[in-house]
């Protein structure tokens, strides 16, 4: 199977191009995010408050960072399980984000938003978060630091192995 290698942002061609199960390498910037920095964001969204980065066209990664060692640029990085995320998912797809990167299934209804916004969910393999590093070439907090792990990150990755989940067609590689 040949790879898709990807560049972000994506564009809605490039979305509209992928089809679950396609794997995927992806170069340029993602965001990193999980629950707490998701509340806080769509907490400023609600309110009309300035939120510390842009959402439009974005590529959020539910990720569990390790600190750094020594001499690396990023210590394990794996994503973590997407289905926590459902109910914080609507208002991030709907201010544009275009792609949402985490491990496992999601319910039903996420599929339904992902054609409704035009945007695609990735699957990143779990249990290889030492690998996943390797392809980090620059990550920093750029937002909630209190939040610890939870903070809103901002990475740069090269070739990052991603495979399409669900498509903006309804494509769904966990139905069989």
């Amino acid at each position: 199977m040949k790879v898709k290698k990807l560049k972000t942002p994506l564009g809605t061609k490039d979305i509209e191009n992928l089809v679950s199960s396609d794997m995927v390498n992806l170069s340029g910037t993602i965001i990193g995010a999980r629950d707490q920095a998701h509340k806080r964001i769509i907490a400023g969204l609600e309110a009309n408050k300035n939120i510390p980065i842009k959402l439009n066209d974005e590529i959020i990664f539910y990720l569990g960072p390790s600190p750094a060692p020594p001499h690396k640029t990023s210590g394990s990085i794996g994503p973590t399980t997407s289905a926590r995320m459902d109910n914080l998912t609507e208002p991030m797809l709907k201010a544009g984000v275009a792609a949402l990167i985490g491990k496992g299934k999601r319910a039903d209804s996420i599929k339904t938003l992902l054609k409704k916004y035009k945007s695609v969910y990735f699957i990143c393999p779990g249990g290889i978060a030492a690998y996943l590093s390797t392809k980090v070439k620059k990550i920093k907090t750029i937002a909630y630091q209190d939040l610890g792990p939870e903070a809103l990150y901002e990475l740069e990755v090269k070739d990052f192995p991603l495979i399409v989940a669900y498509d903006v067609h309804g494509g769904d590689i966990f139905s069989p």
